[in-house]
């Protein structure tokens, strides 16, 4: 089994930045892709960033591109979301999510390619 633990969430003022920061543990050789999700108030979980294995190829949301990196340490078994430039609109609790499954082309920033989820990390980004 794999385990996920998010940390780095926290309150800013618009246009400032966060990091937030994914640790794996457990079976962590079984991981395919992982990726990063946001449920904002009253709204479903979407998908803002996702990688895959080597050679760590990325996909982002529209509202993420330009603003947000993604990025994986594979010694380390962790994975980062690096937020600039933040928006009220990117408040929302933001979930790492990983699949331990043969993966679809295409499915990159969909909830159902991932098995595996961490807690989430509250982000609240005020005006």
């Amino acid at each position: 089994q794999v385990r996920l633990v998010e940390s780095g969430g926290g309150s800013v003022q618009a246009g400032g930045s966060l990091r937030l920061s994914c640790a794996a543990s457990g079976d962590t050789d079984s991981v395919n892709f992982m990726g990063w999700f946001r449920r904002g108030p009253g709204m479903e979980r979407d998908g803002v960033a996702s990688i895959s294995p080597e050679p760590l190829r990325t996909w982002y949301a529209d509202s993420a591109k330009g603003r947000f990196t993604i990025v994986k340490d594979n010694a380390k078994n962790t994975m980062d979301l690096q937020m600039n430039s933040l928006k009220p609109e990117d408040t929302g609790l933001y979930y790492c999510a990983a699949s331990t499954w043969p993966f679809r082309s295409g499915w990159y920033l969909r909830e159902v390619a991932y098995n595996v989820w961490g807690q989430g990390t509250q982000v609240t980004v005020s005006s």
